[in-house]
């Protein structure tokens, strides 16, 4: 039998490039050896976003047709959204219940997040709770295997000292201990050189349109020691030159070795990666334009996911119900 994945995404925004190459293709591999649950965090976003929600439906929607449009497959993974399987916050209470404030207080992702996001007050029960909920989430469906990159692994390791506890306690093996599967780090950094974000406005869109795409790259920063035509470039400092690895590595070398010999402009380098990224989208924007179209199709997706979800999460519950006498 394969072993059973558990991964979501925040509905926060519109997917960009950073989504695809950070998260999408590895779903796309992974749903092709593991049972593959892939939820719609729509708490999880909630959790900074609770201020502003006006947009989270169009942007659940929204995301869950990105990630079919791309590879996602209905018929081989559970696609379902957090919020539809009231599962979750119930084994989120259980966990509470025996969570460690210290442990929480502790958690590095967190003083991070205090730190780098200003402009919403992120000092709140919920946020703190915040590993709680992600720990209630993978081992709601008892998924042994859980996608990470390095800077994650705190999270899975708080999760694994939370059902290690509840296992002592309630003297029941009834979680098994989910391994990390290490994922590449594959972070593309947004147009401007910061870190991707729709706050930045820095990112493209899966679903940008041709001319978009071509100026915001034409407003790409590029090597700033680069002043004429004449000078040779640094492709190594060149933010333009990181796009080339992600999304053409067939024409990193060609395009490294132009540039430092003084053989192709800027302006020539932007045009060009903009065209690959209009053909690299196209089929991606051709797939979910249809899925637009088919107003139907989504939703119905969205159910069978959920009772799929369900099936799992309320037999686990029982479980937890029966040990805790409730």
């Amino acid at each position: 039998m394969k072993k059973r994945i558990l991964s979501g995404m925040r509905p926060t925004g519109k997917l960009h490039l950073g989504h695809l190459v950070g998260a999408l293709n590895n779903w796309i591999r992974l749903q092709e050896e593991y049972e593959c649950f892939f939820m719609v965090a729509d708490w999880h976003a909630l959790m900074s976003e609770y201020a502003e929600p006006k947009h989270l439906k169009e942007y659940v929607i929204d995301n869950v047709i990105d990630w079919i449009a791309c590879g996602v497959s209905p018929e081989k993974s559970t696609i379902f959204i957090q919020s539809r399987v009231k599962e979750h916050l119930e084994l989120y209470m259980a966990l509470s219940l025996i969570t460690p404030l210290g442990l929480l207080e502790r958690c590095p992702t967190y003083k991070e997040q205090l730190r780098e996001i200003a402009n919403r007050d992120l000092k709140t029960y919920g946020f703190l709770g915040y590993p709680v909920l992600q720990a209630a989430d993978i081992l709601l469906y008892k998924a042994e295997v859980v996608p990470v990159g390095e800077d994650q692994l705190p999270h899975l390791e708080l999760a694994r000292a939370i059902l290690r506890k509840f296992n002592h306690i309630y003297k029941q093996e009834l979680f098994p201990e989910p391994e990390a599967l290490l994922t590449e780090e594959k972070r593309l950094l947004g147009l401007d050189g910061r870190k991707m974000s729709k706050s930045y406005n820095n990112y493209i869109a899966l679903s940008e349109e041709p001319g978009s795409i071509r100026r915001k790259i034409g407003n790409m920063f590029t090597d700033p020691a680069r002043i004429k035509f004449t000078d040779p470039g640094h492709p190594e400092k060149c933010n333009v030159h990181s796009y080339y690895a992600a999304f053409a590595p067939e024409r990193k070398q060609e395009i490294d070795e132009l540039c430092r010999k003084a053989k192709i402009g800027c302006t020539q380098c932007k045009r060009a990666l903009a065209e690959i990224l209009i053909k690299l989208l196209e089929p991606i924007q051709e797939k979910r334009n249809k899925l637009i179209r088919n107003k139907a199709e989504i939703p119905l997706i969205l159910e069978a996911g959920e009772k799929k979800a369900r099936a799992v999460a309320s037999a686990t519950i029982e479980e937890v119900k029966r040990l805790l006498n409730i």
